[in-house]
Protein backbone atom coordinates (compact mmCIF):
# COMPACT_ATOMS: atom_id res chain seq x y z
CA UNK A 1 0.00 0.00 0.00
CA UNK A 2 1.08 3.49 -0.82
CA UNK A 3 1.25 6.21 1.79
CA UNK A 4 -1.75 8.60 1.64
CA UNK A 5 1.23 11.33 0.18
CA UNK A 6 1.94 8.57 -2.19
CA UNK A 7 -1.32 8.11 -3.05
CA UNK A 8 -1.84 11.90 -4.05
CA UNK A 9 0.72 12.10 -6.58
CA UNK A 10 -0.57 9.03 -8.23
CA UNK A 11 -4.12 10.71 -7.98
CA UNK A 12 -2.70 13.77 -9.53
CA UNK A 13 -0.98 11.77 -12.45
CA UNK A 14 -4.01 9.53 -13.17
CA UNK A 15 -5.72 12.95 -13.51
CA UNK A 16 -3.30 14.30 -15.75
CA UNK A 17 -3.56 11.23 -18.44
CA UNK A 18 -7.24 11.57 -18.13
CA UNK A 19 -7.35 14.41 -19.63
CA UNK A 20 -4.43 13.33 -22.33
CA UNK A 21 -6.76 10.60 -23.75
CA UNK A 22 -7.29 10.81 -27.78
CA UNK A 23 -11.35 11.99 -28.14
CA UNK A 24 -12.19 8.72 -29.51
CA UNK A 25 -10.80 7.15 -26.26
CA UNK A 26 -12.79 9.15 -24.19
CA UNK A 27 -15.83 8.48 -25.88
CA UNK A 28 -15.72 4.29 -26.27
CA UNK A 29 -14.48 4.01 -22.61
CA UNK A 30 -17.11 6.77 -21.31
CA UNK A 31 -19.70 4.21 -22.82
CA UNK A 32 -17.94 1.47 -21.42
CA UNK A 33 -18.38 2.93 -17.71
CA UNK A 34 -21.60 3.81 -18.20
CA UNK A 35 -22.63 0.45 -19.72
CA UNK A 36 -20.87 -1.23 -16.51
CA UNK A 37 -21.96 0.64 -13.96
CA UNK A 38 -25.29 -0.32 -14.94
CA UNK A 39 -24.83 -3.81 -15.61
CA UNK A 40 -23.93 -3.68 -12.20
CA UNK A 41 -27.58 -2.11 -11.27
CA UNK A 42 -28.94 -4.12 -13.08
CA UNK A 43 -27.67 -7.45 -11.28
CA UNK A 44 -28.54 -5.15 -8.36
CA UNK A 45 -31.91 -5.06 -9.57
CA UNK A 46 -31.96 -8.89 -10.15
CA UNK A 47 -30.55 -10.25 -7.09
CA UNK A 48 -32.33 -7.91 -4.29
CA UNK A 49 -35.93 -8.86 -6.35
CA UNK A 50 -35.22 -12.57 -6.25
CA UNK A 51 -34.72 -11.89 -2.22
CA UNK A 52 -37.65 -12.85 -0.23
CA UNK A 53 -39.40 -9.91 1.42
CA UNK A 54 -38.82 -11.05 5.16
CA UNK A 55 -34.79 -10.49 4.85
CA UNK A 56 -35.69 -6.80 5.23
CA UNK A 57 -32.77 -4.30 4.89
CA UNK A 58 -30.55 -7.82 4.81
CA UNK A 59 -31.50 -7.55 0.73
CA UNK A 60 -30.53 -4.38 0.04
CA UNK A 61 -27.04 -5.61 1.30
CA UNK A 62 -26.93 -8.89 -0.99
CA UNK A 63 -27.94 -6.11 -3.54
CA UNK A 64 -25.00 -3.83 -2.57
CA UNK A 65 -22.56 -6.59 -2.74
CA UNK A 66 -22.66 -7.24 -6.69
CA UNK A 67 -22.90 -3.93 -7.69
CA UNK A 68 -19.25 -2.42 -7.40
CA UNK A 69 -18.31 -5.49 -9.86
CA UNK A 70 -19.11 -2.29 -12.48
CA UNK A 71 -16.58 -0.23 -10.87
CA UNK A 72 -14.27 -3.11 -10.18
CA UNK A 73 -13.91 -3.98 -14.47
CA UNK A 74 -14.13 0.06 -15.30
CA UNK A 75 -10.71 0.57 -12.99
CA UNK A 76 -9.02 -2.60 -13.78
CA UNK A 77 -9.92 -3.29 -17.16
CA UNK A 78 -9.85 -0.08 -18.48
CA UNK A 79 -13.19 2.49 -18.78
CA UNK A 80 -14.12 6.43 -17.57
CA UNK A 81 -16.19 6.64 -15.18
CA UNK A 82 -17.66 10.66 -14.66
CA UNK A 83 -17.63 10.37 -10.87
CA UNK A 84 -14.24 8.77 -10.52
CA UNK A 85 -13.17 11.81 -13.07
CA UNK A 86 -14.72 13.80 -10.41
CA UNK A 87 -12.35 13.20 -7.91
CA UNK A 88 -8.82 12.13 -10.43
CA UNK A 89 -9.54 15.24 -12.65
CA UNK A 90 -10.31 17.71 -9.90
CA UNK A 91 -7.06 17.10 -8.18
CA UNK A 92 -4.47 17.20 -10.77
CA UNK A 93 -6.30 20.40 -10.94
CA UNK A 94 -5.81 21.74 -8.25
CA UNK A 95 -2.29 21.11 -8.71
CA UNK A 96 -2.24 23.20 -12.32
CA UNK A 97 -1.73 20.46 -13.95
CA UNK A 98 -4.73 20.67 -16.16
CA UNK A 99 -6.63 23.74 -17.03
CA UNK A 100 -10.41 24.80 -15.82
CA UNK A 101 -10.84 24.33 -19.63
CA UNK A 102 -9.69 21.02 -20.10
CA UNK A 103 -11.67 20.05 -16.34
CA UNK A 104 -15.01 21.09 -17.85
CA UNK A 105 -14.55 19.37 -21.27
CA UNK A 106 -13.27 16.63 -19.91
CA UNK A 107 -16.33 16.17 -17.69
CA UNK A 108 -18.74 17.08 -20.23
CA UNK A 109 -17.41 14.36 -22.52
CA UNK A 110 -17.37 12.24 -20.08
CA UNK A 111 -21.14 12.77 -18.66
CA UNK A 112 -22.13 12.20 -22.49
CA UNK A 113 -20.44 8.96 -22.94
CA UNK A 114 -21.57 7.74 -19.57
CA UNK A 115 -25.07 8.45 -20.56
CA UNK A 116 -24.90 6.87 -23.91
CA UNK A 117 -23.57 3.75 -22.30
CA UNK A 118 -26.37 3.71 -19.52
CA UNK A 119 -29.64 4.23 -22.19
CA UNK A 120 -27.97 1.42 -23.94
CA UNK A 121 -27.75 -1.00 -21.27
CA UNK A 122 -31.40 0.02 -20.07
CA UNK A 123 -32.64 -0.31 -23.23
CA UNK A 124 -31.16 -3.27 -24.65
CA UNK A 125 -30.58 -5.57 -21.81
CA UNK A 126 -33.21 -4.27 -19.91
CA UNK A 127 -35.81 -3.59 -22.17
CA UNK A 128 -35.64 -5.75 -24.87
CA UNK A 129 -34.41 -8.52 -23.26
CA UNK A 130 -36.78 -8.27 -20.62
CA UNK A 131 -34.35 -8.14 -17.54
CA UNK A 132 -36.24 -4.89 -15.81
CA UNK A 133 -39.74 -5.39 -17.42
CA UNK A 134 -41.18 -8.47 -16.06
CA UNK A 135 -42.94 -9.35 -12.24
CA UNK A 136 -41.06 -8.76 -9.37
CA UNK A 137 -38.00 -7.31 -11.69
CA UNK A 138 -40.53 -4.35 -12.67
CA UNK A 139 -41.79 -3.75 -9.61
CA UNK A 140 -38.11 -3.89 -8.17
CA UNK A 141 -36.68 -1.59 -11.33
CA UNK A 142 -39.82 1.10 -10.42
CA UNK A 143 -39.84 0.82 -6.52
CA UNK A 144 -36.18 2.04 -7.01
CA UNK A 145 -36.60 4.76 -9.37
CA UNK A 146 -39.19 5.70 -8.01
CA UNK A 147 -37.25 6.14 -4.46
CA UNK A 148 -34.68 8.40 -6.62
CA UNK A 149 -37.48 10.48 -8.21
CA UNK A 150 -39.13 10.88 -4.65
CA UNK A 151 -36.28 12.54 -3.27
CA UNK A 152 -36.05 16.74 -2.85
CA UNK A 153 -33.58 18.32 -5.00
CA UNK A 154 -31.71 19.56 -1.86
CA UNK A 155 -31.61 15.60 -0.40
CA UNK A 156 -30.45 14.34 -4.35
CA UNK A 157 -27.77 17.03 -3.61
CA UNK A 158 -27.01 15.80 -0.43
CA UNK A 159 -27.03 12.02 -1.14
CA UNK A 160 -25.17 12.50 -4.50
CA UNK A 161 -22.18 13.96 -1.77
CA UNK A 162 -22.02 10.87 0.00
CA UNK A 163 -22.35 8.91 -2.52
CA UNK A 164 -19.41 10.30 -4.43
CA UNK A 165 -17.40 11.06 -1.21
CA UNK A 166 -17.60 7.07 -1.17
CA UNK A 167 -16.63 6.40 -4.68
CA UNK A 168 -13.75 9.12 -4.70
CA UNK A 169 -12.20 6.83 -1.90
CA UNK A 170 -12.79 3.84 -3.89
CA UNK A 171 -10.09 5.21 -6.13
CA UNK A 172 -8.47 6.77 -4.02
CA UNK A 173 -7.59 3.51 -2.41
CA UNK A 174 -7.50 1.16 -5.65
CA UNK A 175 -4.83 4.28 -6.56
CA UNK A 176 -2.93 3.50 -3.39
CA UNK A 177 -2.89 -0.72 -3.91
CA UNK A 178 0.04 -2.44 -5.15
CA UNK A 179 -1.43 -5.26 -6.24
CA UNK A 180 -5.24 -6.85 -8.11
CA UNK A 181 -6.73 -8.33 -5.17
CA UNK A 182 -5.76 -4.85 -3.06
CA UNK A 183 -7.58 -2.88 -5.63
CA UNK A 184 -10.35 -4.58 -5.67
CA UNK A 185 -10.58 -4.87 -2.15
CA UNK A 186 -10.30 -1.12 -1.90
CA UNK A 187 -13.08 -0.38 -4.74
CA UNK A 188 -15.43 -3.01 -3.32
CA UNK A 189 -16.33 -1.67 0.39
CA UNK A 190 -16.62 1.79 -0.19
CA UNK A 191 -18.61 1.18 -3.33
CA UNK A 192 -20.69 -1.50 -1.80
CA UNK A 193 -21.54 0.66 1.56
CA UNK A 194 -22.84 3.95 -0.13
CA UNK A 195 -25.41 1.26 -2.54
CA UNK A 196 -26.23 -0.03 0.97
CA UNK A 197 -27.33 3.29 2.39
CA UNK A 198 -29.13 4.23 -1.08
CA UNK A 199 -27.04 7.23 -1.69
CA UNK A 200 -27.62 8.49 -5.22
CA UNK A 201 -25.19 8.23 -7.88
CA UNK A 202 -26.41 10.15 -11.13
CA UNK A 203 -24.82 7.59 -13.59
CA UNK A 204 -26.49 4.42 -11.48
CA UNK A 205 -29.60 6.56 -12.05
CA UNK A 206 -29.12 7.33 -15.90
CA UNK A 207 -30.02 3.63 -15.93
CA UNK A 208 -32.42 2.79 -13.46
CA UNK A 209 -35.14 5.75 -14.18
CA UNK A 210 -34.64 5.66 -18.15
CA UNK A 211 -34.94 1.92 -17.43
CA UNK A 212 -38.26 2.61 -15.38
CA UNK A 213 -39.04 5.28 -18.53
CA UNK A 214 -39.11 2.52 -21.17
CA UNK A 215 -41.65 0.67 -18.62
CA UNK A 216 -43.61 3.51 -18.91
CA UNK A 217 -43.52 4.08 -15.18
CA UNK A 218 -41.82 7.64 -14.89
CA UNK A 219 -40.72 10.91 -17.16
CA UNK A 220 -37.62 12.53 -18.56
CA UNK A 221 -38.72 15.50 -16.88
CA UNK A 222 -38.46 13.18 -13.74
CA UNK A 223 -35.49 12.23 -14.92
CA UNK A 224 -33.40 15.82 -15.33
CA UNK A 225 -35.11 17.13 -12.04
CA UNK A 226 -33.17 14.41 -10.65
CA UNK A 227 -29.90 13.61 -12.18
CA UNK A 228 -28.92 17.47 -12.11
CA UNK A 229 -28.89 18.18 -8.52
CA UNK A 230 -27.23 14.48 -7.95
CA UNK A 231 -24.55 15.32 -10.52
CA UNK A 232 -23.85 18.63 -8.76
CA UNK A 233 -24.00 16.49 -5.71
CA UNK A 234 -21.66 14.09 -6.51
CA UNK A 235 -19.51 16.82 -7.96
CA UNK A 236 -19.09 18.50 -4.26
CA UNK A 237 -18.55 14.80 -2.88
CA UNK A 238 -15.78 13.77 -5.56
CA UNK A 239 -14.09 16.59 -6.14
CA UNK A 240 -14.38 18.71 -2.61
CA UNK A 241 -14.51 15.87 0.17
CA UNK A 242 -12.11 14.10 -1.45
CA UNK A 243 -9.84 15.74 -4.26
CA UNK A 244 -10.21 18.57 -2.41
CA UNK A 245 -9.42 17.80 1.48
CA UNK A 246 -6.70 15.20 0.72
CA UNK A 247 -5.00 17.75 -1.36
CA UNK A 248 -5.05 20.29 1.24
CA UNK A 249 -3.92 17.74 4.04
CA UNK A 250 -1.02 16.06 1.99
CA UNK A 251 0.19 18.65 -0.40
CA UNK A 252 3.07 20.53 1.07
CA UNK A 253 2.55 24.64 0.63
CA UNK A 254 5.10 26.69 0.00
Amino acid sequence: MYSPDEIMEISIQMGTKKIAKPLLAKLILGFIGGAMISLGYLAYIRVIASVAEEWGSFASFVGATVFPIGLIVILLGGGELITGNMMAVAIAWFDKKVSGKELIINWGTITLANFVGAIFVAYFFGHVTGLTNSGHFLTETVTVAQSKIAATPLQAFISGIGCNWFVGLSLWLCYGAKDAAGKILGIWFPVMVFVAIGFQHSVANMFVIPAAIFEGQATWGEFITNVIPVYIGNIVGGAVMVSGLYYLAFKHHD
